[in-house]
């Protein structure tokens, strides 16, 4: 089953907590509510291993997919739309990736 695997960072750092509050209560539950979707997590990059550079991106989203067509389907509707919306007022150039689990 393919993933949508996004990376990002936060456009504005002020609107972190606001941000993270968003994805927790209105992202999170209304992408997961799809029927396209199996699973939808969002990760906080904090560190990585064996440096101490900062991570590229602050945060990662995998979004397991059961049916891509349908996720089309899904995220062609007005709710989706505004969660899109909301989503790209906080995030900075977000990098969206079709991956496939293989092992």
């Amino acid at each position: 089953m393919p993933a949508l695997v996004v990376l990002y960072n936060i456009k504005d750092q002020e609107a972190k907590e606001a941000y993270e509050k968003w994805a927790q209560t209105t992202d999170v539950p209304t992408v997961k509510g799809l029927t396209s979707v199996n699973d939808f997590k969002v990760y906080r990059l904090n560190s990585i291993m064996g440096s101490e550079e900062t991570p590229p991106y602050q945060y990662c989203e995998v979004i397991d997919i059961n049916d891509m067509t349908k996720l089309g389907e899904e995220l062609d509707n007005e709710t989706m739309k505004r969660i899109a919306g909301e989503f790209q007022a906080f995030a900075d150039n977000p990098v969206f990736i079709i991956s496939e689990q293989f092992a």
